[in-house]
């Protein structure tokens, strides 16, 4: 029986409120998981701030600095939420600690410093354009190591979905992708992509019983031990950088929102839908991208941005929503 808010009892509201903000990934139980899709969504948003904000700062703040500070004051943020549960799974920690190290290198590790090295020489937009391959990764992966597949609704879900992005990338003018040239940060970026595609589809083995606010803790502690000998090779070559508002207030922003709130909502939002369907939502990074530079750089918005939204928005919606209504089982 489900007990209604006002009648609860105090210490279980004083629980609920306690872990508001990094538990809100939990509200995604309906049968058609819009919840989850919001999650992704938000997802994106938040990685495709990271990417303008990394690009804006990049000659003040080193990308291996930027990388290790991120995830350590993310750490020191989430550790007074996750030590009790640290505590109560400290044996699962133990037994798994290998494969959680594991986690950590694509995800903590690999996929940040790459994306902050590429966009030392990339654009921004490059950058968020050539990440959005990620999607391709995930769904050959994920169909090579265990035999998902898609429909063929999803199936032409995503080739729409991947249509729409070529078309942002061509400008409407598909000649033009004959004259796309990668620079360094292009391949930086597309070993990133690799990385997180690994990652996303790994996340369905996570040992059963482990927490997902342990898991992540678990996953940032060990990325941060893990980059601090390059940090300090990185600080040695190129020293550190200066400690201004602007520096703290861009260090503030990539822990809360692409870290700890980014990697809570892909977590649960891939544990529902599952890897392919979650690494379609990728395609919407160049989306946010095109819409912040409109909003914060005074970039144009083109006619061929919204066909290719339009695109990618509908690809989607193949991928994403179900057919028919589910089976109820007796």
């Amino acid at each position: 029986m489900v007990v209604p808010p006002a009648v609860r009892s105090p210490p279980e509201r004083r629980r609920s409120g306690t872990n508001l903000l990094l538990e809100w990934n939990i509200m995604a139980t309906s049968t058609f998981p819009w919840r989850s899709y919001l999650l992704l969504t938000c997802t994106v948003l938040f990685w495709s701030g990271n990417f303008v904000l990394a690009r804006g700062i990049r000659e003040l703040i080193p990308p291996v600095s930027l990388n290790f500070w991120r995830w350590t004051g993310a750490l020191i943020l989430i550790l007074p939420v996750a030590l009790p549960r640290l505590h109560r799974q400290r044996h699962l920690l133990r037994r798994h600690w290998r494969w959680l190290a594991l986690m950590s290198l694509p995800s903590i590790v690999f996929f940040n410093t790459f994306i902050y090295a590429a966009l030392q020489s990339a654009s921004a937009t490059n950058t968020v354009l050539v990440n959005a391959t990620t999607p391709i990764f995930i769904v050959l992966l994920a169909r090579g190591l265990f035999g998902e597949r898609l429909t063929p609704r999803q199936s032409t879900g995503v080739l729409v979905s991947l249509g729409g992005l070529l078309f942002i990338i061509s400008r409407g003018d598909w000649a033009v992708l004959g004259q796309f040239s990668f620079v360094t940060g292009d391949l930086w970026t597309l070993g990133a992509s690799l990385s997180w595609a690994i990652y996303s589809v790994q996340l369905r083995q996570r040992p059963a019983g482990i927490d997902p606010l342990v898991f992540l803790t678990a996953i940032i502690a060990l990325g941060v031990v893990l980059l601090l000998p390059v940090y300090l090779a990185e600080w040695y070559l190129r020293g550190g950088f200066p400690v201004t508002p602007a520096s703290l207030a861009s260090i503030a922003y990539v822990c809360v929102f692409p870290s700890l709130l980014a990697y809570l909502f892909w977590n649960r939002g891939v544990s529902r839908v599952g890897p392919a369907r979650a690494g379609i939502f990728m395609h919407l990074m160049p989306v946010f991208g095109i819409l912040l530079a409109t909003l914060f750089l005074d970039e144009v918005l083109r006619r061929y941005h919204l066909a290719g939204i339009l695109l990618i928005f509908t690809g989607i919606a193949m991928t994403t929503y179900p057919v028919g209504t589910p089976r109820r089982t007796p």
